[in-house]
Protein backbone atom coordinates (compact mmCIF):
# COMPACT_ATOMS: atom_id res chain seq x y z
CA UNK A 1 0.00 0.00 0.00
CA UNK A 2 2.80 2.38 0.96
CA UNK A 3 4.58 1.54 -2.29
CA UNK A 4 1.48 2.38 -4.29
CA UNK A 5 1.06 5.75 -2.48
CA UNK A 6 4.70 6.62 -3.17
CA UNK A 7 4.29 5.85 -6.87
CA UNK A 8 1.17 8.02 -6.97
CA UNK A 9 2.96 10.92 -5.31
CA UNK A 10 5.87 10.68 -7.75
CA UNK A 11 3.51 10.50 -10.72
CA UNK A 12 1.57 13.53 -9.50
CA UNK A 13 4.82 15.41 -8.91
CA UNK A 14 5.93 14.74 -12.46
CA UNK A 15 2.54 15.77 -13.83
CA UNK A 16 2.60 19.02 -11.81
CA UNK A 17 6.23 19.91 -12.54
CA UNK A 18 6.72 23.05 -14.63
CA UNK A 19 7.80 22.69 -18.24
CA UNK A 20 11.35 23.57 -19.22
CA UNK A 21 10.10 26.70 -21.02
CA UNK A 22 10.02 29.73 -18.70
CA UNK A 23 6.58 30.85 -17.60
CA UNK A 24 5.32 34.32 -18.49
CA UNK A 25 6.25 36.55 -15.54
CA UNK A 26 3.31 37.50 -13.31
CA UNK A 27 4.33 41.15 -13.69
CA UNK A 28 3.41 43.51 -14.88
CA UNK A 29 6.84 44.49 -16.11
CA UNK A 30 7.56 48.22 -15.78
CA UNK A 31 9.59 50.20 -18.33
CA UNK A 32 10.25 53.95 -17.93
CA UNK A 33 11.73 55.61 -21.01
CA UNK A 34 12.96 59.10 -20.07
CA UNK A 35 14.04 61.77 -22.55
CA UNK A 36 16.41 64.55 -21.45
CA UNK A 37 15.26 68.17 -21.98
CA UNK A 38 12.49 67.23 -24.41
CA UNK A 39 9.86 69.95 -24.63
CA UNK A 40 6.10 69.51 -24.36
CA UNK A 41 5.78 70.39 -28.05
CA UNK A 42 8.65 68.23 -29.34
CA UNK A 43 6.68 65.39 -30.98
CA UNK A 44 4.22 65.07 -33.79
CA UNK A 45 1.47 63.78 -31.50
CA UNK A 46 1.94 66.91 -29.36
CA UNK A 47 1.42 69.20 -32.31
CA UNK A 48 4.88 69.70 -33.82
CA UNK A 49 4.39 70.11 -37.57
CA UNK A 50 7.90 69.03 -38.62
CA UNK A 51 9.37 66.57 -36.12
CA UNK A 52 9.25 62.95 -37.26
CA UNK A 53 8.38 60.81 -34.22
CA UNK A 54 6.67 57.64 -35.48
CA UNK A 55 7.34 55.52 -32.40
CA UNK A 56 6.25 58.14 -29.88
CA UNK A 57 3.12 58.64 -31.99
CA UNK A 58 2.57 54.88 -32.20
CA UNK A 59 2.90 54.57 -28.43
CA UNK A 60 0.29 57.31 -27.99
CA UNK A 61 -2.08 55.48 -30.34
CA UNK A 62 -1.67 52.32 -28.25
CA UNK A 63 -2.18 53.90 -24.84
CA UNK A 64 -2.95 57.21 -23.14
CA UNK A 65 -1.43 60.58 -24.03
CA UNK A 66 -1.46 63.12 -21.20
CA UNK A 67 -1.99 66.76 -22.11
CA UNK A 68 -1.03 67.95 -18.61
CA UNK A 69 1.94 65.82 -17.65
CA UNK A 70 4.54 67.54 -15.48
CA UNK A 71 8.14 66.97 -14.49
CA UNK A 72 8.70 67.25 -10.75
CA UNK A 73 11.25 70.02 -11.32
CA UNK A 74 12.43 72.34 -14.07
CA UNK A 75 15.91 70.80 -14.10
CA UNK A 76 17.21 67.26 -14.41
CA UNK A 77 18.65 65.83 -11.16
CA UNK A 78 15.72 66.86 -8.95
CA UNK A 79 13.17 65.61 -11.48
CA UNK A 80 14.91 62.24 -11.73
CA UNK A 81 15.08 61.84 -7.97
CA UNK A 82 11.31 62.27 -7.74
CA UNK A 83 10.64 59.62 -10.38
CA UNK A 84 12.53 57.08 -8.30
CA UNK A 85 11.30 58.10 -4.83
CA UNK A 86 7.85 59.62 -5.34
CA UNK A 87 8.98 62.58 -3.23
CA UNK A 88 9.37 66.22 -4.21
CA UNK A 89 13.09 67.09 -4.63
CA UNK A 90 13.70 69.27 -1.58
CA UNK A 91 12.06 66.57 0.52
CA UNK A 92 14.26 63.76 -0.85
CA UNK A 93 17.41 65.92 -0.76
CA UNK A 94 18.21 66.24 -4.49
CA UNK A 95 17.21 69.88 -4.44
CA UNK A 96 19.58 71.05 -7.19
CA UNK A 97 21.35 70.10 -10.40
CA UNK A 98 24.16 67.79 -9.23
CA UNK A 99 27.59 68.77 -10.44
CA UNK A 100 30.97 69.50 -8.90
CA UNK A 101 31.43 68.51 -5.27
CA UNK A 102 28.00 69.26 -3.80
CA UNK A 103 27.04 67.23 -0.71
CA UNK A 104 23.57 66.72 -2.20
CA UNK A 105 22.84 63.27 -3.65
CA UNK A 106 20.17 60.59 -3.65
CA UNK A 107 20.69 59.15 -0.21
CA UNK A 108 20.32 55.44 0.54
CA UNK A 109 17.86 56.44 3.26
CA UNK A 110 15.46 57.23 0.40
CA UNK A 111 13.40 54.32 -0.91
CA UNK A 112 13.18 53.81 -4.67
CA UNK A 113 10.57 51.83 -6.56
CA UNK A 114 13.25 49.57 -8.17
CA UNK A 115 14.45 48.76 -4.66
CA UNK A 116 10.97 47.81 -3.45
CA UNK A 117 10.13 45.82 -6.57
CA UNK A 118 13.46 44.00 -6.40
CA UNK A 119 12.55 42.87 -2.87
CA UNK A 120 9.26 41.62 -4.31
CA UNK A 121 11.08 39.43 -6.82
CA UNK A 122 11.59 41.74 -9.80
CA UNK A 123 14.75 41.86 -11.93
CA UNK A 124 15.99 45.44 -12.29
CA UNK A 125 18.08 47.33 -14.85
CA UNK A 126 19.06 50.96 -15.47
CA UNK A 127 20.61 52.16 -18.73
CA UNK A 128 21.52 55.74 -19.69
CA UNK A 129 21.99 58.96 -17.76
CA UNK A 130 22.05 58.83 -13.94
CA UNK A 131 22.91 62.29 -12.53
CA UNK A 132 21.93 61.53 -8.93
CA UNK A 133 25.37 61.91 -7.34
CA UNK A 134 27.89 64.77 -7.55
CA UNK A 135 30.08 64.68 -10.64
CA UNK A 136 33.28 64.06 -8.70
CA UNK A 137 31.69 61.11 -6.92
CA UNK A 138 30.04 59.24 -9.77
CA UNK A 139 31.12 55.59 -9.67
CA UNK A 140 32.91 56.18 -6.37
CA UNK A 141 32.20 54.14 -3.27
CA UNK A 142 31.78 57.23 -1.07
CA UNK A 143 28.40 58.01 -2.63
CA UNK A 144 25.51 55.70 -3.64
CA UNK A 145 25.44 54.52 -7.25
CA UNK A 146 22.61 52.89 -9.27
CA UNK A 147 23.39 49.51 -7.73
CA UNK A 148 22.80 51.00 -4.29
CA UNK A 149 19.31 52.10 -5.29
CA UNK A 150 17.91 48.77 -6.37
CA UNK A 151 19.38 48.07 -9.82
CA UNK A 152 20.87 44.62 -10.47
CA UNK A 153 22.42 45.73 -13.76
CA UNK A 154 23.38 49.24 -14.82
CA UNK A 155 25.10 51.05 -17.64
CA UNK A 156 25.27 54.77 -16.98
CA UNK A 157 26.97 58.13 -17.31
CA UNK A 158 27.03 60.74 -14.59
CA UNK A 159 25.34 63.48 -16.63
CA UNK A 160 25.76 64.13 -20.35
CA UNK A 161 27.27 61.80 -22.88
CA UNK A 162 30.86 62.96 -23.49
CA UNK A 163 32.05 64.53 -25.72
CA UNK A 164 28.55 64.46 -27.22
CA UNK A 165 25.91 61.94 -28.25
CA UNK A 166 28.33 60.61 -30.89
CA UNK A 167 30.93 58.01 -29.86
CA UNK A 168 30.58 58.66 -26.11
CA UNK A 169 33.49 57.67 -23.87
CA UNK A 170 32.09 58.04 -20.35
CA UNK A 171 29.73 55.09 -19.87
CA UNK A 172 30.21 52.78 -16.90
CA UNK A 173 28.91 49.19 -16.86
CA UNK A 174 28.27 47.82 -13.37
CA UNK A 175 31.12 49.91 -12.00
CA UNK A 176 33.59 49.31 -14.83
CA UNK A 177 34.40 52.14 -17.30
CA UNK A 178 33.56 51.06 -20.85
CA UNK A 179 35.88 53.43 -22.70
CA UNK A 180 35.01 54.90 -26.11
CA UNK A 181 31.90 53.46 -27.76
CA UNK A 182 31.05 53.69 -31.42
CA UNK A 183 27.64 55.05 -32.32
CA UNK A 184 25.10 57.49 -30.95
CA UNK A 185 23.94 57.66 -27.37
CA UNK A 186 20.22 56.77 -27.47
CA UNK A 187 20.67 53.77 -29.80
CA UNK A 188 23.62 52.60 -27.68
CA UNK A 189 21.51 52.85 -24.53
CA UNK A 190 18.64 51.01 -26.22
CA UNK A 191 21.07 48.31 -27.38
CA UNK A 192 22.17 47.63 -23.81
CA UNK A 193 18.55 47.55 -22.63
CA UNK A 194 17.76 44.98 -25.32
CA UNK A 195 20.90 42.94 -24.49
CA UNK A 196 19.76 42.80 -20.88
CA UNK A 197 16.22 41.82 -21.88
CA UNK A 198 17.39 39.07 -24.22
CA UNK A 199 20.55 37.69 -22.63
CA UNK A 200 20.89 38.65 -18.97
CA UNK A 201 17.63 38.91 -17.05
CA UNK A 202 15.88 35.89 -15.58
CA UNK A 203 12.89 35.34 -17.91
CA UNK A 204 10.93 33.69 -15.11
CA UNK A 205 10.76 36.96 -13.18
CA UNK A 206 9.00 40.26 -13.86
CA UNK A 207 11.30 43.21 -14.41
CA UNK A 208 11.86 46.93 -13.95
CA UNK A 209 13.76 48.64 -16.78
CA UNK A 210 14.79 52.32 -16.76
CA UNK A 211 15.90 53.67 -20.15
CA UNK A 212 17.10 57.24 -19.56
CA UNK A 213 18.50 58.54 -22.84
CA UNK A 214 20.63 61.70 -23.19
CA UNK A 215 18.85 63.15 -26.19
CA UNK A 216 18.05 65.98 -26.84
CA UNK A 217 20.29 67.48 -24.11
CA UNK A 218 23.25 69.50 -25.40
CA UNK A 219 25.88 68.97 -26.71
CA UNK A 220 23.80 67.49 -29.51
CA UNK A 221 25.13 65.06 -32.09
CA UNK A 222 22.71 63.47 -34.52
CA UNK A 223 23.19 60.60 -36.92
CA UNK A 224 22.92 62.05 -40.43
CA UNK A 225 20.16 59.59 -41.34
CA UNK A 226 17.93 61.30 -38.79
CA UNK A 227 18.88 64.79 -39.98
CA UNK A 228 18.18 64.15 -43.65
CA UNK A 229 14.36 64.20 -43.41
CA UNK A 230 14.54 67.87 -42.37
CA UNK A 231 16.50 69.09 -45.41
CA UNK A 232 17.92 72.57 -44.92
CA UNK A 233 15.80 73.42 -41.85
CA UNK A 234 17.91 75.51 -39.45
CA UNK A 235 16.87 73.37 -36.49
CA UNK A 236 17.44 70.06 -38.30
CA UNK A 237 20.06 68.69 -35.88
CA UNK A 238 17.77 69.22 -32.92
CA UNK A 239 14.70 67.81 -34.62
CA UNK A 240 16.76 64.90 -35.89
CA UNK A 241 17.91 64.34 -32.31
CA UNK A 242 14.27 63.81 -31.30
CA UNK A 243 13.93 61.35 -34.19
CA UNK A 244 17.11 59.64 -32.92
CA UNK A 245 15.65 59.07 -29.47
CA UNK A 246 12.35 58.06 -31.10
CA UNK A 247 14.29 55.42 -33.04
CA UNK A 248 15.74 54.11 -29.76
CA UNK A 249 12.27 53.94 -28.25
CA UNK A 250 11.12 51.97 -31.27
CA UNK A 251 13.97 49.48 -30.81
CA UNK A 252 12.91 48.87 -27.20
CA UNK A 253 9.26 48.50 -28.23
CA UNK A 254 10.26 46.02 -30.95
CA UNK A 255 12.27 43.99 -28.43
CA UNK A 256 9.28 43.78 -26.10
CA UNK A 257 7.15 42.60 -29.02
CA UNK A 258 9.73 40.04 -30.14
CA UNK A 259 9.91 38.46 -26.69
CA UNK A 260 6.16 38.44 -26.18
CA UNK A 261 6.40 40.93 -23.31
CA UNK A 262 4.32 43.83 -24.61
CA UNK A 263 0.97 42.61 -23.30
CA UNK A 264 2.31 42.31 -19.76
CA UNK A 265 4.35 45.53 -19.66
CA UNK A 266 3.50 48.99 -18.38
CA UNK A 267 5.55 51.36 -20.56
CA UNK A 268 5.88 55.03 -19.56
CA UNK A 269 7.43 57.67 -21.81
CA UNK A 270 8.18 61.17 -20.52
CA UNK A 271 10.88 63.85 -20.14
CA UNK A 272 12.79 65.15 -17.12
CA UNK A 273 11.99 68.85 -17.77
CA UNK A 274 11.23 71.36 -20.50
CA UNK A 275 13.50 72.24 -23.43
CA UNK A 276 16.91 73.86 -23.27
CA UNK A 277 18.16 76.65 -25.51
CA UNK A 278 16.76 79.09 -28.00
CA UNK A 279 18.18 81.32 -30.69
CA UNK A 280 21.01 80.72 -33.17
CA UNK A 281 24.29 78.92 -32.46
CA UNK A 282 27.76 79.39 -33.98
CA UNK A 283 26.83 77.20 -36.92
CA UNK A 284 23.96 79.57 -37.76
CA UNK A 285 21.51 76.85 -36.76
CA UNK A 286 18.36 77.37 -34.78
CA UNK A 287 18.73 75.52 -31.48
CA UNK A 288 16.37 74.39 -28.79
CA UNK A 289 13.13 72.54 -28.45
CA UNK A 290 9.49 73.49 -28.43
CA UNK A 291 7.35 74.23 -25.41
CA UNK A 292 4.29 74.14 -27.64
CA UNK A 293 3.79 77.83 -26.98
CA UNK A 294 3.95 77.56 -23.17
CA UNK A 295 5.69 80.26 -21.13
CA UNK A 296 9.24 79.62 -19.90
CA UNK A 297 11.78 76.91 -20.62
CA UNK A 298 14.05 74.54 -18.70
CA UNK A 299 14.86 75.76 -15.15
CA UNK A 300 11.57 77.68 -14.99
CA UNK A 301 8.50 76.89 -12.89
CA UNK A 302 6.21 78.36 -15.52
CA UNK A 303 4.56 75.73 -17.70
CA UNK A 304 7.24 75.61 -20.42
CA UNK A 305 9.84 74.48 -17.90
CA UNK A 306 7.82 71.75 -16.24
CA UNK A 307 5.05 70.57 -18.58
CA UNK A 308 6.40 67.64 -20.63
CA UNK A 309 5.25 64.82 -22.88
CA UNK A 310 3.66 61.92 -21.01
CA UNK A 311 2.46 58.69 -22.63
CA UNK A 312 1.60 55.36 -20.98
CA UNK A 313 0.83 52.01 -22.62
CA UNK A 314 -0.53 49.03 -20.70
CA UNK A 315 -2.46 46.65 -22.97
CA UNK A 316 -5.71 45.41 -21.51
CA UNK A 317 -5.73 48.17 -18.90
CA UNK A 318 -5.55 51.35 -20.97
CA UNK A 319 -7.82 51.91 -23.95
CA UNK A 320 -5.77 52.61 -27.10
CA UNK A 321 -5.84 56.21 -28.26
CA UNK A 322 -6.97 57.66 -24.92
CA UNK A 323 -6.28 61.34 -24.27
CA UNK A 324 -6.22 62.36 -20.61
CA UNK A 325 -6.44 65.94 -19.37
CA UNK A 326 -5.83 64.91 -15.76
CA UNK A 327 -2.68 66.55 -14.33
CA UNK A 328 0.01 63.99 -13.47
CA UNK A 329 3.63 64.46 -12.40
CA UNK A 330 6.92 62.55 -12.48
CA UNK A 331 6.69 61.68 -8.79
CA UNK A 332 3.51 59.72 -9.61
CA UNK A 333 5.60 57.06 -11.36
CA UNK A 334 6.77 55.71 -7.98
CA UNK A 335 3.25 55.24 -6.62
CA UNK A 336 1.98 53.91 -9.95
CA UNK A 337 4.71 51.28 -10.17
CA UNK A 338 3.95 50.06 -6.67
CA UNK A 339 0.20 50.11 -7.32
CA UNK A 340 0.31 47.95 -10.45
CA UNK A 341 2.72 45.54 -8.73
CA UNK A 342 0.46 45.26 -5.67
CA UNK A 343 3.00 46.71 -3.24
CA UNK A 344 1.86 49.16 -0.54
CA UNK A 345 3.39 52.63 -0.28
CA UNK A 346 5.96 53.16 2.48
CA UNK A 347 4.21 54.43 5.62
CA UNK A 348 7.23 55.99 7.33
CA UNK A 349 7.54 59.09 5.09
CA UNK A 350 5.53 61.51 3.00
CA UNK A 351 5.03 60.30 -0.56
CA UNK A 352 4.06 63.27 -2.73
CA UNK A 353 3.06 61.30 -5.82
CA UNK A 354 -0.09 59.23 -6.26
CA UNK A 355 -1.01 56.37 -8.54
CA UNK A 356 -1.93 57.52 -12.03
CA UNK A 357 -4.23 54.56 -12.68
CA UNK A 358 -7.50 56.56 -12.57
CA UNK A 359 -5.95 59.12 -14.94
CA UNK A 360 -5.30 56.35 -17.48
CA UNK A 361 -9.04 56.54 -18.16
CA UNK A 362 -9.15 60.36 -17.85
CA UNK A 363 -10.55 60.11 -14.33
CA UNK A 364 -9.32 62.44 -11.55
CA UNK A 365 -6.75 61.39 -8.97
CA UNK A 366 -6.91 62.34 -5.30
CA UNK A 367 -3.83 64.22 -4.07
CA UNK A 368 -3.17 64.58 -0.33
CA UNK A 369 -0.22 66.83 -1.30
CA UNK A 370 -0.80 69.38 -4.09
CA UNK A 371 1.44 69.57 -7.14
CA UNK A 372 4.47 71.57 -5.98
CA UNK A 373 7.68 72.80 -7.60
CA UNK A 374 10.74 74.64 -6.33
CA UNK A 375 13.66 75.11 -8.73
CA UNK A 376 16.78 76.80 -7.41
CA UNK A 377 18.23 77.80 -10.81
CA UNK A 378 15.13 79.28 -12.41
CA UNK A 379 14.49 82.94 -13.04
CA UNK A 380 14.34 84.74 -9.71
CA UNK A 381 10.70 85.58 -10.47
CA UNK A 382 9.57 81.95 -10.93
CA UNK A 383 11.31 79.72 -8.41
CA UNK A 384 8.33 78.13 -6.74
CA UNK A 385 4.89 77.03 -7.90
CA UNK A 386 1.89 75.12 -6.68
CA UNK A 387 -1.17 73.84 -8.51
CA UNK A 388 -4.53 72.94 -6.99
CA UNK A 389 -7.31 72.03 -9.39
CA UNK A 390 -7.53 74.61 -12.15
CA UNK A 391 -5.37 77.12 -10.29
CA UNK A 392 -1.63 77.68 -10.19
CA UNK A 393 0.42 80.15 -8.16
CA UNK A 394 4.01 81.07 -9.11
CA UNK A 395 6.34 82.81 -6.65
CA UNK A 396 9.74 84.46 -6.68
CA UNK A 397 12.87 83.29 -4.88
CA UNK A 398 12.16 85.24 -1.69
CA UNK A 399 8.49 84.20 -1.60
CA UNK A 400 7.16 87.74 -1.43
CA UNK A 401 5.83 88.24 -4.99
CA UNK A 402 3.30 85.96 -6.62
CA UNK A 403 1.46 85.44 -9.88
CA UNK A 404 -1.89 83.64 -10.10
CA UNK A 405 -3.19 81.77 -13.14
CA UNK A 406 -6.32 79.83 -13.97
CA UNK A 407 -4.17 77.33 -15.76
CA UNK A 408 -6.84 75.30 -17.54
CA UNK A 409 -8.14 78.44 -19.26
CA UNK A 410 -4.74 80.11 -19.60
CA UNK A 411 -2.06 77.42 -20.06
CA UNK A 412 0.32 79.98 -21.56
CA UNK A 413 0.15 82.02 -18.34
CA UNK A 414 -0.56 85.32 -20.05
CA UNK A 415 -3.11 86.68 -17.55
CA UNK A 416 -1.84 87.21 -14.01
CA UNK A 417 -4.92 87.32 -11.75
CA UNK A 418 -3.08 87.96 -8.46
CA UNK A 419 -4.30 91.53 -8.12
CA UNK A 420 -7.76 90.95 -9.56
CA UNK A 421 -8.45 87.97 -7.27
CA UNK A 422 -6.68 88.63 -3.95
CA UNK A 423 -8.75 86.08 -2.00
CA UNK A 424 -7.85 83.24 -4.37
CA UNK A 425 -4.22 84.45 -4.39
CA UNK A 426 -4.06 84.35 -0.59
CA UNK A 427 -5.73 80.95 -0.49
CA UNK A 428 -3.14 79.57 -2.88
CA UNK A 429 -0.29 81.27 -0.99
CA UNK A 430 -1.44 79.63 2.23
CA UNK A 431 -1.51 76.23 0.54
CA UNK A 432 1.97 76.80 -0.92
CA UNK A 433 3.49 77.82 2.41
CA UNK A 434 1.90 74.82 4.13
CA UNK A 435 3.54 72.42 1.65
CA UNK A 436 6.87 74.25 1.75
CA UNK A 437 6.99 74.23 5.54
CA UNK A 438 6.35 70.47 5.53
CA UNK A 439 9.11 69.93 2.98
CA UNK A 440 11.60 71.98 5.00
CA UNK A 441 10.77 70.02 8.14
CA UNK A 442 11.70 66.74 6.45
CA UNK A 443 14.39 67.55 3.89
CA UNK A 444 18.11 68.04 4.60
CA UNK A 445 17.93 71.83 5.07
CA UNK A 446 21.65 72.13 5.70
CA UNK A 447 22.23 71.30 2.04
CA UNK A 448 20.42 74.36 0.71
CA UNK A 449 20.34 76.95 3.50
CA UNK A 450 22.93 79.61 2.81
CA UNK A 451 23.52 78.37 -0.74
CA UNK A 452 24.96 81.25 -2.82
CA UNK A 453 25.56 79.56 -6.14
CA UNK A 454 28.28 77.18 -4.92
CA UNK A 455 28.07 73.88 -3.02
CA UNK A 456 28.12 74.44 0.71
CA UNK A 457 31.19 72.56 1.89
CA UNK A 458 31.36 70.82 5.23
CA UNK A 459 27.61 70.24 5.27
CA UNK A 460 26.75 66.57 5.64
CA UNK A 461 23.63 64.52 6.21
CA UNK A 462 23.76 60.77 6.87
CA UNK A 463 22.90 58.48 3.99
Amino acid sequence: MIKHVFICIVACSVWLAPSSAPAQPPGPNIVVFLADDMGWGDASCYGHEQIVSPNIDKLASQGVRFTQCYAAAGVCSPARSSILTGRTPYRNGVWRHLSGDSPAHLRTSEITYPELLKKAGYETCHVGKWHLAPKQHFNQAAYPQPGDHGYDHWMATHNNAHPSHQNPDNFVLNGEPMGPLEGFSAPLVAHEAIRWLEDIRDPAKPFVLSVWVHEPHTPIATDKRFVEPYGGERNSRYMGNITQLDHALGKVMDALDKQGLTENTLLIFTSDNGPEGKGINKRNEAVGGSTGGLRGRKRDDHEGGIRVPGIVRWPGHIAPGTVSDVPVIGSDIFATALDVAGIPLPDDRVIDGVSMRPAFANQPVQRPVPLFWRTHVSSADSRVALRVGDWKIVGNDTLDRFELFEITKDPRETRDLAQAMPEKRDEMKAALFEVWEGVQAQGPRAWWEGFKGKPRRGSTVPY
